[in-house]
């Protein structure tokens, strides 16, 4: 499995909508509304590394509401 941690950053007032959208995303493990810089930290979870760009890329950010995403992959122990 790899995994990333993807945060996120809202329009102002979209945060729960958007974290909605994310759950019912497939890969999507966990999902915290936090504060600070970001508004939303997501877990993802994909079998293997050529599955990942397609859930950021083609799932992840094109939510509306969302402004920017910084996605950390982790490495293989």
């Amino acid at each position: 499995m790899v995994k990333a941690y993807v945060l996120v950053v809202t329009d102002p007032g979209t945060t729960q909508g958007v974290i909605d959208i994310l759950r019912a995303i497939p890969g999507v493990v966990e999902t915290h509304e936090v504060m600070g810089p970001y508004d939303v930290v997501v877990e993802v979870e994909v079998e293997n590394l050529t599955d990942m760009p397609p859930v950021l890329g083609e799932k992840i950010r094109k939510i509306p509401g969302i402004q920017s995403t910084t996605s950390l992959i982790t490495l293989p122990r």
